[in-house]
């Protein structure tokens, strides 16, 4: 004897469906649950350890600019007052040099040439420090014979 009409109609319905609550999905294999939120969280740890090298790399980088800088400056003050004796060059070069917060590591005179040496130290936060050094020379261009 042939199904009713309407029980027809409410198996059509029944297979339509899938088995377990509504909106559920079985498609994934079983123990595989929340291995999204895993990898989600190993992304972002990735993301926060680039993120902090890459800023301490451009504390580094910024470091040692400013370091150049003082050198540079450092150089042409102390070439500017050469007029005066090496002392006066190497005394207006310390002087740039202490505004200017960096470490003087040497000047030297040779002729009407000042050559600077400034150094610096960066601390890397969990990486330790870093020594920084930059060198700069000023005196008159010499004409090419």
């Amino acid at each position: 004897m042939p199904p009713a009409r309407g029980a027809r109609c409410v198996l059509a319905v029944r297979a339509a469906r899938p088995p377990g609550p509504i909106g559920y999905r079985t498609r994934h294999p079983a123990g595989e649950e929340g291995s999204a939120t895993v990898t989600a969280c190993l992304a972002l740890a990735g993301l926060i350890v680039v993120t902090v090298l890459v800023v301490q790399f451009g504390g580094v980088v910024v470091a040692r600019h400013r370091a150049q800088a003082a050198a540079d400056l450092a150089a042409l003050a102390a070439a500017a007052e050469l007029w005066n004796g090496a002392e006066a060059g190497c005394a207006a070069a310390e002087s740039l040099g202490r505004r200017m917060a960096a470490h003087l590591a040497r000047c030297e005179i040779d002729g009407w040439d000042a050559v600077i040496t400034v150094e610096e130290k960066v601390p890397l936060g969990p990486f330790g420090t870093r020594s920084i050094r930059a060198v700069a020379r000023a005196g008159p261009v010499e004409e090419a014979t």
